[in-house]
């Protein structure tokens, strides 16, 4: 059983590092997709699902009589970022790499798809949902508009993230909010630039684009009520000038996190105030584009509940914890939760660089971890006869 035990991690450990290998962008992951769905089909599943969404692959597996069937959903796709350091595996797509683990999410629910398929156990169909497109927020939706819910249909859904900074082994999820909405914004400003040396001929925007990103940060801090959590960030600042120019138009670009939809829309309104009062006073134009593309990541009270147990049923009772805050990042499985109810989880990845940082790497320790997750939360929900 041990030598068993032990061939299945080498397996995942070199499924994760050729992924890792080869990172691809959203509605990019062709490659990703095919190792998906012939991994799946060695598995011997009952049907495997190709270029759902762009790029998605689901598959189902059904066992015994049951009539109800859960999803378990994996992140696909890789980020526009050059990879540092020399690990073996390295990512071979130069300016693209694994910076957020989702090489670590495709593998652990390969893992507990061959498992499961293997050994049984449950009673009903599992969805196995492998999405592209996460870092866009592009993906669940596209999977979604291409009739996920009418061809593959499942009761609930369940999504697991690795998370640095807590310990390999270590299992966080909360009920309600656990994370935030992303809306974006870009407020262009527009007026005349010129020579550096005559700034009093020219109505440059630079400025007053300064004196904005000062003031958006009034927005949160006196403007929305302490006890809504919320963040404005200012990420970009672009102008048309050089060193002896003066711009005549300058962008703003960031983003905001909140988690109710009336405080985006609060954002939105005293976003628009600000921005239309600095450009007034400056004597600039001002254009504001404000969009929303991650909603609010909501999980089923109930269903944590279930969470929890099956966790501790492959954990150490005081690795089990529920989070005491919810987090200001965003993930777009948050919109599966439109259709079913559902339990997004975190799975310490121990003390590795942060997420979308050129450093990271996916902890292979923690690989089984996730593979015993999807397994528990599968048969608890699904139990058999």
């Amino acid at each position: 059983m041990s030598s068993n035990r032990d061939v299945f991690i080498d397996d995942l450990k070199a499924w994760r590092h050729d992924l890792h290998a080869h990172p691809e962008f959203g509605f990019e992951e062709k490659r990703t997709s095919a190792f998906v769905a012939q991994k799946l089909r060695e598995f011997g599943f009952d049907d495997v699902a190709e270029g759902v969404g762009g790029t998605g692959v689901v598959g189902t597996l059904k066992r015994g009589s049951g009539n109800r069937s859960i999803a378990l959903r994996a992140d696909m796709d890789a980020l526009r970022i050059a990879e540092q350091g020399d690990l073996p595996y390295k990512s071979a797509n130069a300016g693209f790499m694994h910076a957020c683990g989702h090489d670590g999410h495709t593998t652990m629910l390969l893992g507990a798809a061959r498992q499961l398929a293997e050994e049984g156990g449950f009673d009903g169909t599992i969805r196995f949902v492998f999405q592209p497109a996460e870092e866009w927020g592009r993906g669940a939706i596209s999977m979604l508009d291409d009739g996920l819910m009418e061809r593959f249909p499942f009761d609930e859904i369940y999504g697991i993230h690795n998370m640095p900074g807590l310990p390999v082994g270590v299992f966080e999820t909360r009920s309600g909010a656990i994370m935030s909405a992303e809306d974006n914004f870009e407020i262009t400003l527009t007026g005349v630039g010129g020579h550096a040396a005559r700034p009093h001929t020219t109505n440059e925007v630079l400025v007053a684009a300064c004196a904005l990103v000062l003031n958006l940060q009034t927005i949160v801090s006196r403007r929305l009520s302490p006890a809504d959590t919320s963040v404005v960030s200012v990420t970009e600042l672009l102008t048309d000038g050089t060193r002896n120019a003066l711009p005549g138009t300058a962008r703003i670009l960031g983003d905001a996190r909140s988690f109710r939809p009336e405080i985006s829309a609060e954002i939105e309104k005293q976003m628009r105030v600000i921005a239309e009062g600095t450009a007034h006073s400056y004597n600039v134009e001002v254009d504001i584009k404000y969009t929303r593309e991650f909603v609010p990541l909501i999980n089923d009270s109930d269903l944590v509940e279930e969470a929890l147990a099956a966790a501790r049923t492959m954990l150490p009772q005081e690795n089990v914890r529920i989070a005491r805050e919810p987090m200001t990042a965003s993930e777009d499985f948050a919109h599966f939760l439109k259709y079913a109810p559902g339990v997004f989880v975190f799975l310490g990845n121990g003390d590795s660089a942060p997420l979308h940082n050129p450093s990271y790497d996916f902890d292979d320790s923690g690989l089984l971890h996730g593979v015993n997750f999807h397994k528990a939360i599968a048969r608890r929900r699904l139990p058999a006869a």
